[in-house]
């Protein structure tokens, strides 16, 4: 047998091991409302070679080959537990067991390290909580997406209605409105097709995604929607639309069906504006109304606050190379914003942004001065954040590098931050990236005090992914991850 022949026999024995998988993670996400991570990265609906890239993955970040054939006997195990809802991350438990001198068999091993998931400790299994979308342009379509991806599991959230503008009254039904908007939902030219079956019934205004019924509601006025007639209660609405961003006009939403109100911007005023896995804790059980503030702070605060806890922040300055939005123009046109007016697609915009100033409500122990400014560039997703520090402290490169590593695979921000080395990262590769930023290691720069960090985000689908993650922890849905690192 030749070399050739090796490694393509190797191939395909790692191919019927990934292909043995899926069912097994399949069913832990159906039945026991488990989502199976690899390194935070979820495994579920995925295919063959998508679970043997996100194994090859780990020897990237994690600087060690992790192999299909090492982290099957985990998930087996996982089967035969009697499991409650959770997150349980295969590549901790590999690494962990790796580390382990106690000579615990991986039976043994994995039932300790997920204790705290099964029998007495397990945490039972509750009424999907009610969400409604409020406004369904770029960031509510990917969020429908997620929401009807994490529906098949039962894990407490379900999407019960979409409230879009009447548009053109009857005209606009005659134009097929509905077939349309499914049709946006279905296909998308950044983020692709969606995953599975969607059908329109236009008699009942419902949009069938993946068998979840989602009701299409028309109206121009918050204040005019009773929720309760169309059987939803106590729901999280996410306003997507940005039109009311205080208390005030945010508590439009506060209806008959509706209890808690999401906004998908900065808020003003008091309104309390969260980072998850920075600040999302400090959400009081009664409060109604909730900012998720904007991608670029959500893309700069879980990084600075890493690096503040390990090294100090003196000052600092955050230059986002950002695409370009819908609210920009097409052609140079009329806009209430002079730059904005230009051509989006032809050429770099300077304007402002509020993630620098957001970051004082996030980290509000935070004393250092954070200044901040953007730039419009002519892509359509993927932005990147350059942050430059001075540290309370000196260091170097390599220190920084393995500091930031470790964080994006172990620490409580490991959902936040991503780390990539590759030597060639560009934009397009980090379309539909679930993390909130993505350290590029190759761009990092650190001498003594100063560092800077080069931080991609998909603004878009990322943001996306954090502000389902305020919904699950509001909702009562956010379940723990296993194995715990400090076990």
């Amino acid at each position: 047998m030749t070399v050739n022949d090796d490694v393509f026999t190797n191939w395909k024995h790692r191919e019927e091991i990934a292909e043995s998988m899926i069912p097994l993670i399949g069913k832990l996400h159906r039945e026991r409302d488990v989502t199976v991570l690899l390194h935070s990265r979820s495994l579920v609906n995925k295919s063959v070679v998508s679970i043997l890239k996100t194994h090859r993955f780990a020897r990237q970040i994690a600087g060690a080959e992790l192999s299909v054939t090492e982290t099957l006997p985990f998930l087996r195990t996982l089967t035969t537990l009697d499991l409650g809802p959770s997150q349980i991350d295969l590549g901790m438990l590999a690494a962990m067991y790796r580390s382990d001198d106690r000579g615990l068999s991986v039976e043994e091993f994995t039932a300790q390290a997920v204790a705290g998931a099964t029998g007495a400790n397990k945490i039972d299994r509750s009424e999907p909580r009610d969400v409604v979308l409020y406004g369904f342009g770029r960031i509510g379509r990917l969020l429908a997406r997620l929401l009807i991806e994490k529906a098949g599991s039962g894990n407490g959230l379900r999407l019960r209605a979409i409230v879009v503008r009447q548009g053109a009254g009857e005209a606009g039904r005659a134009a097929k409105d509905l077939v349309k908007r499914a049709s946006l939902l279905r296909r998308d030219s950044i983020h692709g097709q969606f995953q599975g079956t969607i059908t329109v019934d236009e008699a009942n205004s419902t949009i069938v995604a993946n068998g979840n019924e989602i009701k299409v509601i028309y109206s121009d006025d918050p204040t005019s929607v009773d929720y309760t007639a169309y059987g939803i209660k106590d729901a999280v609405l996410i306003d997507n639309t940005g039109r009311w961003r205080d208390r005030e006009g945010l508590s439009r939403h506060l209806r008959p069906g509706v209890d808690k109100v999401i906004l998908t911007a900065p808020g003003k005023g008091d309104v309390p504006n969260v980072v998850h896995g920075v600040n999302h804790d400090m959400i009081k059980p009664d409060e109604r109304i909730i900012s998720c503030a904007s991608c670029t702070t959500n893309a700069i605060v879980p990084p600075l606050k890493a690096m503040s806890d390990e090294y100090g922040v003196v000052r600092g300055h955050v230059e986002t190379v950002h695409s370009f939005t819908n609210d920009q123009n097409l052609l140079d046109n009329y806009h209430k914003s002079e730059r904005r007016g230009r051509s989006a697609p032809l050429n770099m915009v300077i304007t402002e942004t509020g993630a620098a100033s957001a970051v004082a409500k996030a980290l509000p122990d935070l004393e250092a001065k954070i200044t901040g400014s953007s730039i419009r560039v002519p892509v359509p997703d993927v932005s990147i954040a350059i942050l430059n520090l001075q540290l309370a402290r000196e260091t170097n490169r390599e220190e920084v590098l393995d500091y930031l590593r470790e964080v994006s695979l172990t620490s409580p921000l490991k959902r936040q931050i991503d780390f990539t080395s590759a030597p060639d990262a560009v934009s397009n590769d980090f379309i539909g990236s679930r993390h909130a930023s993505i350290v590029d290691a190759g761009a990092t720069k650190v001498d003594g005090d100063n560092a800077i960090l080069y931080l991609w985000y998909d603004n878009e689908f990322g943001y996306s992914c954090q502000v389902v993650r305020v919904l699950q922890y509001v909702s009562g849905a956010e379940y723990p991850t296993f194995p715990n690192p400090a076990m």
